[in-house]
């Protein structure tokens, strides 16, 4: 069974072709990041302008790809929350035009539960019950996972999210956008020394950057530091505080719950820091998306369409972008 999933949540305009949930048959991205990168940030409606632009060229050349014709989909699935609405109305009218026109189901997928289904993406079958740490620019969430479909939110940020947070933190060293990406790049090789604050939370399974952005800022405006030498090391001291929080806290609620799998979602997933603190450090198995598969795709949209589609979901041409969606 072949899906093709369309991805238009926030930057990327995607589109792939998946079949049976886990076989990438094509996989297009097209990028907004040097459009926006000019701005330190992402402007919705410039995004939402780029994607009326290349949305029907990114789905013909995936298509074109996977060398498939219409007859060849069994349904359409496209992210239709959270994102920015904007962009994501481009995608979802698209799909509902596809659906319409050559009568195939339409299926409505959560950008965070297209996240976790990365996972099964790369060669691997996770077991259920999985505990997903999503994060991303927009969200830091510790999830149980059931099944497909089934999950109950544990724990979420605060304030900022982990990928705001390292977008806000380069920027206050001057490092330029998109910061996760460049404060690895920045810390690579570094050993830190600078011992920036963890907000730990005691007793609950929430985040909060917010207090490290603060005293990122404090001590870069103290030590003059934008531009000097001292960049590397306060990046990758940032960095490992934040790493420090995020595999501390998901292994914590793990063993707290006798969880046996641990997985991870979202662009931060990609962040090398971060998944190899958890290879070390996690007393269980973590599922671990390739960096491609971690950040805003159209394969993980359709990999998750397949799991909705045997479950029985079909979405109405009435379907309607949800900027806000949760995953419940």
């Amino acid at each position: 069974m072949k899906i093709l999933g369309i991805e238009t949540s926030c930057d990327e305009t995607a589109a792939a072709v998946v079949e049976d949930g886990t076989t990438i048959i094509s996989n297009v991205v097209n990028s907004q990041v040097t459009i926006h990168a000019r701005y330190g940030g992402i402007v919705p409606e410039v995004a939402s302008r780029q994607h009326l632009i290349t949305i029907l060229p990114v789905i013909e050349k995936t298509l074109s790809d996977a060398t498939v014709t219409w007859q060849d989909i069994s349904a359409i699935a496209v992210t239709h929350g959270p994102g920015l609405a904007g962009s994501l109305i481009v995608g979802v009218n698209a799909a509902k035009a596809i659906a319409l026109s050559h009568s195939l189901p339409l299926i409505g997928i959560n950008h965070l539960e297209g996240h976790i289904c990365a996972n099964w993406l790369n060669g691997t079958q996770p077991a259920f019950p999985c505990l997903c740490l999503i994060v991303s620019g927009g969200h830091s969430d510790i999830v149980l996972m059931s099944d497909h479909g089934k999950f109950k939110k544990l724990g979420q940020t605060r304030d900022d999210a982990a990928g705001e947070a390292f977008d806000k933190a380069a920027r206050i060293m001057g490092l330029g956008y998109p910061g996760g990406p460049v404060i690895e790049a920045t810390a690579k090789d570094v050993t830190p020394t600078i011992q920036f604050p963890r907000a730990w939370l005691k007793d609950t399974c929430d985040f909060s950057f917010s207090g490290l952005k603060t005293a990122l800022l404090h001590y870069v405006e103290e030590h003059h530091a934008v531009n000097t030498p001292q960049i590397p090391d306060i990046a990758a001291s940032f960095q490992e505080a934040v790493v420090d929080v995020l595999v501390t806290k998901t292994i914590q609620a793990a063993g707290n719950l006798g969880i046996r799998q641990i997985m991870l979602a979202g662009g931060v997933a990609a962040n090398k820091a971060l998944t190899q603190r958890f290879l070390k450090q996690s007393p269980i198995p973590v599922h671990i998306p390739p960096p491609k598969l971690c950040t805003d795709n159209a394969a993980m949209i359709a990999s998750c369409g397949y799991y909705h589609y045997r479950m029985g979901q079909r979405d109405s041409y009435n379907l309607d972008v949800i900027p806000g969606l949760n995953l419940s």
